[in-house]
């Protein structure tokens, strides 16, 4: 996990539409960029709807909310429009900002080790600076603490 106060990498990512993200697009706004291991699971599930619940009074702060994870472009739609999701998410493929933000770790499931994705969620200020980071979230508690947060 990336140190608070250190910041934040720079990105281009696709969204579930295909249009291109990158983190400077959003300076001047707060931003809650939270990584998450799959598409259409329980848990991320939970999470990405209590995000879109949510979202209206993170708008109202003045806060972006960017989802990511290693699923493709089409799945991102497919689970967008599934849950009516009302915020960005983004495609990384290639893991190369899953990595940069230090969330792609050995995890144990059933006995069985494997690299994944560590559920974590960064608060970014207006100026691109790490000011919170939450590794291991529980996910269906992590959209309302990050809205306390801001």
């Amino acid at each position: 996990m990336l140190e608070v106060g250190t910041k934040a990498p720079d990105f281009k990512l696709l969204d579930q539409d295909g249009k291109e993200h990158s983190l400077t697009d959003y300076r001047g706004k707060k931003v809650i960029l939270y990584f998450y291991p799959k598409d259409n699971t329980a848990g991320c599930s939970k999470q990405a709807c209590g995000f879109s619940e949510l979202y209206p009074q993170f708008v109202e702060k003045d806060t972006v909310v960017l989802g990511v994870s290693k699923d493709s472009v089409a799945s991102h739609k497919r689970f967008q429009e599934k849950f009516n999701l009302g915020f960005t998410l983004l495609s990384d493929t290639e893991l190369e900002v899953i990595k940069a933000y230090d969330v792609w770790h050995e995890k144990k499931m059933c006995g069985k080790v494997y690299m994944g994705v560590v559920r974590t969620t960064y608060l970014i200020d207006e100026q691109g600076m790490i000011v919170k980071a939450f590794d291991k979230v529980k996910a269906a508690d992590n959209p309302a603490q990050m809205l306390g947060e801001i």
